[in-house]
């Protein structure tokens, strides 16, 4: 890893500010934070080593994931490790076997570093991950989902709190630019290393990264990013727990051994378009957890759509989405079934 500097004009991240960014952390049974070298990650794990050292806080751990797609990343883990020796923290290098893909490579490393980190968080007895995600990042995140179609739930950013592969995750640093944190590692003289991918164009993040200085100069600022992700997340949680009440108001006793649901889809018929989408995922998520397809948006209006049409009218319609089969009858009844192992997508059959 390379101390160089970054230019910088910003203040390092004080003690006391960390400690009430880690308030959240204090009652975890243990920490594991990412650490891939760069100085967002390497600032954290810092101040994380300072705050973990009062008595009654949580062991931390440490690990980094070695993707193998660069000749300097196994001498970028032993850097860490090294580090990690000298502020005390256990540590440990996960290494990505295997073939690479060819293409969408960041998107295969972010699933493979995920997925080894909480192997890893799992093997210390359940401990909670702990990432380095910045202000940056969120807003980065936003500009991405925003390009790519996001509804609100989307559209809410990254969490503070939220789940990956079964583990807790944590990103207490959300609302802190990554300036700060970069001026952290410096002030403290902690080496850290710059991936030269930060700066690949051929990825998407990479270009929208570069795009945010003319995007700040218009007013659309990574705080104001993150501001919206903010009130985003407080609509999303609400509609959510709507639709969970209206799901369970209009669900009816299953008939048969078949395991699906059965619900008088007619009274989503008021209710708004929001909600209604709602409960339909909601639905397909209890009949096919994690099936294809649902979560793009578009084919989920498409698919609410014609049903709620048809429902109006008191028509009988089939679709097929994310792995379930729709039979809504000329009752407002709509029947979701588990369709056959072979059959995905959105047909646009009709009955």
């Amino acid at each position: 890893m390379s101390a160089a500097p970054i230019a910088t004009h910003s203040a390092p991240v004080s003690l006391a500010e960390a400690g009430v960014a880690f308030e959240g952390l204090s009652h975890e049974t243990a920490l594991l934070v990412g650490v891939s070298g760069g100085p967002d990650s390497v600032a954290l794990l810092a101040l994380l080593a300072t705050w973990a050292q009062v008595p009654g806080r949580p062991a931390l751990h440490a690990a980094t994931v070695d993707h193998g797609l660069r000749l300097e990343s196994a001498g970028e883990a032993a850097a860490v490790a090294a580090l990690c020796g000298q502020l005390g923290v256990g540590h440990a290098t996960l290494r990505w076997e295997g073939l690479k893909p060819a293409s969408g490579v960041q998107a295969q490393a972010r699933r493979a570093r995920y997925m080894l980190l909480a192997n890893e968080a799992r093997r210390l007895g359940g401990a909670t991950l702990v990432t380095a995600h910045t202000l940056d990042d969120q807003a980065e995140t936003m500009l991405m989902r925003l390009a790519h179609g996001s509804g609100p739930s989307g559209l809410a950013g990254m969490r503070g709190r939220s789940e990956v592969n079964g583990v807790p995750l944590a990103r207490p640093l959300l609302g802190i630019p990554k300036a700060r944190l970069v001026a952290t590692a410096e002030a403290r003289g902690l080496p850290f290393m710059c991936d030269p991918s930060n700066g690949d164009t051929r990825f998407e993040r990479v270009r929208w990264r570069q795009a945010t200085p003319v995007l700040s100069e218009m007013g659309l600022t990574a705080e104001r990013l993150a501001r919206l992700a903010e009130r985003m997340a407080r609509l999303d949680e609400a509609a959510a727990r709507q639709a969970q009440d209206v799901l369970a108001r209009i669900a009816l006793p299953a008939e048969g051994a078949g395991g699906g649901l059965r619900l008088r889809y007619v009274a989503l018929v008021p209710e708004p378009e929001e909600i209604a989408l709602r409960v339909l995922a909601l639905a397909l998520d209890a009949v096919a957890p994690g099936g294809d397809g649902h979560g793009r948006l578009e084919r989920l209006e498409t698919c609410g759509a014609a049903l709620m049409q048809a429902a109006r009218a008191g028509l009988a319609l089939r679709r097929t989405l994310s792995g379930c089969v729709l039979s809504l009858g000329c009752d407002g009844v709509l029947s979701v079934q588990a369709e056959g192992p072979r059959r995905r997508g959105v047909h646009p059959s009709a009955s």
